[in-house]
């Protein structure tokens, strides 16, 4: 669905929020991203995270951040895709839309993609539906962020 819209990952900087172990920040490193905020506060999942980094051999396209999202600075440069995939059903999803839903953390044009276990949240001011899937429990949300 992203790559779709994308067209390719080449040269683009992304966060993955609740990381967990990676798994869609190393997707796109493998695609071409750039580089890769990686973002997560479990310390298991952390270790995890950076073993998956350095056996990928992506430790300088990469930056871990052993934190909650909720007190996480913005990047170095706003960043062309994020992905943000909080726990469900935690309320997560609308403080990190309301967190990193600007400027210092979305380009403008850049795509958001939220993965919920079926609420929709309301599509923060700034942003436009892109469109959304549901796969089983998962409801899938791509906003862009508007100029």
């Amino acid at each position: 669905m992203l790559q779709c819209r994308l067209g390719s990952f080449e040269g683009l900087r992304i966060a993955d929020l609740f990381a967990g172990t990676g798994a869609l920040g190393l997707e796109a490193l493998s695609r071409g991203a750039v580089h890769c905020t990686f973002v997560d506060n479990d310390r298991n999942a952390i270790a995890v995270l950076q073993r998956n980094i350095s056996s990928f051999g992506a430790d300088a396209r990469a930056e871990v951040r052993a934190q909650a999202v909720e007190y996480a600075p913005p990047p170095a440069a706003p960043c062309e895709v994020v992905f943000l995939d909080p726990p469900y059903r935690t309320g997560l999803a609308e403080m990190a839309l309301k967190r990193v839903g600007n400027a210092a953390w979305i380009a403008a044009g850049g795509l958001l993609s939220l993965e919920t276990a079926g609420e929709r949240p309301e599509v923060p001011p700034g942003f436009e539906l892109e469109t959304e899937r549901r796969f089983g429990k998962a409801h899938i949300l791509l906003l862009r962020r508007l100029p």
